[in-house]
């Protein structure tokens, strides 16, 4: 059986938890910043769990994680 290959753009965006679960950034976080409240920045910073509806696409783009 081959190796399976990973998605390098995948394995850039999430994080596996310890229980299996993938964490992900918030996005718009990235640039033209200065338009944005202090309170909209704040909001988009904490990391938020891949929906569970998604969780098996992840899964399968990460096969060694």
């Amino acid at each position: 059986m081959p190796k399976l290959k990973t998605n390098r753009g995948a394995a850039k965006r999430f994080v596996r938890t310890a229980r299996g679960k993938f964490k992900r950034a918030q996005s718009h976080f990235n640039h033209i910043l200065t338009k944005k409240s202090p309170k909209r920045k704040r909001h988009l910073r904490p990391g938020r769990l891949v929906d569970a509806a998604d969780q098996a696409a992840v899964r399968k783009m990460l096969p060694y994680r």
